[in-house]
């Protein structure tokens, strides 16, 4: 029955997922409240059979009820992908998942990408990969894009030599320089459990980051991968892996961090590059100042 899916799918998302206790929250709110609305919509228990039955049309009934009850674009687009996560569980290697475009989300002004925003738009990236390890691959790719404010070009030039990841991190960037970043913890995890997941051994000398074919991953996948999970949670089209690196930089910005400090991280030569995320960090806190004062 829905209760017994619904506690598998939870235990999978904690341990074979490893999803935060706050995203396993948000997933399986969002899977009791599909059950218990497809219980009326469906006039029945709802079971297995049920659930790997489906077509678009009930997903769009569902969403249509949430959105009465005054469920945004992007927060409806978020659960159509919790749901699709759902579907996929439930129906396993054989699943099919029915097709439906999101709602369509308001662009706005450039903005950094927010914490919360950066780990789903990984985990829905790693949830749509096709085989288990490429999924672990990009899920632990993009958390070093956004922990360590890493280009893509230069997460994709790291070699075996890298392994195993400890407190920091030799990165090679622009015209051959190289700098040194931290690694955080939840970081150097998600590249160890790519490594053990990946069915080819990675070389000290070869790529740390292997396409489906064993050879190097191409930076074009990883923008594909990004731009379909970014549509499917209704996040505007700045969302891409570079972006992942401002977000980085705003974010160490706002919490403190020096600008020559900022520099050396992102591996700029001059400091006039880096001068810029203090704008972005203005604009930043002008719409928290908005959206919290009362007369503002």
């Amino acid at each position: 029955m829905a209760h017994d899916i619904i506690r598998d799918w939870d235990a999978h998302l904690a341990h074979e997922k490893r999803r935060s206790d706050h995203t396993r929250r948000a997933y399986i709110a969002t899977a009791v409240r599909f059950c218990a609305f497809l219980s009326l919509h469906r006039g029945g228990a709802v079971d297995r059979r049920m659930l790997t039955a489906l077509g678009p049309n009930d997903l769009r009934a569902y969403l249509a009820d949430r959105r009465g009850e005054g469920l945004s674009n992007a927060s409806a687009a978020r659960e159509l992908s919790a749901l699709r996560g759902f579907l996929r569980f439930v129906g396993g290697s054989e699943a099919s998942v029915p097709a439906m475009r999101g709602p369509r989300v308001k662009k706005g002004l450039p903005r950094p990408v927010a914490p919360t925003e950066a780990l789903e738009l990984a985990q829905d990236v790693e949830d749509n990969a096709r085989e288990g390890w490429a999924g672990a691959r990009d899920f632990a790719l993009l958390l070093l894009l956004y922990g360590a404010g890493l280009r893509i070009g230069e997460a994709l030039g790291l070699t075996g030599a890298a392994l195993p990841l400890g407190a920091t991190l030799r990165v090679t960037g622009k015209r051959g320089k190289t700098r040194i970043v931290p690694v955080l913890p939840a970081v150097a995890q998600a590249v160890a459990r790519y490594v053990a997941a990946c069915p080819y051994d990675i070389d000290k000398n070869g790529p740390l980051f292997v396409g489906v074919r064993g050879g190097p991953l191409a930076p074009g996948v990883v923008r594909a991968n990004v731009r379909a999970a970014r549509r499917a949670l209704g996040l505007p089209e700045r969302t891409t892996p570079h972006a992942l690196r401002h977000s980085f930089a705003t974010h160490l910005l706002a919490g403190g961090a020096d600008l020559r400090s900022l520099q050396e991280l992102l591996g700029h030569a001059s400091l006039a590059s880096t001068q810029i995320y203090t704008a972005v960090d203005a604009a930043h806190l002008l719409d928290i100042y908005r959206s919290a004062h009362p007369r503002a």
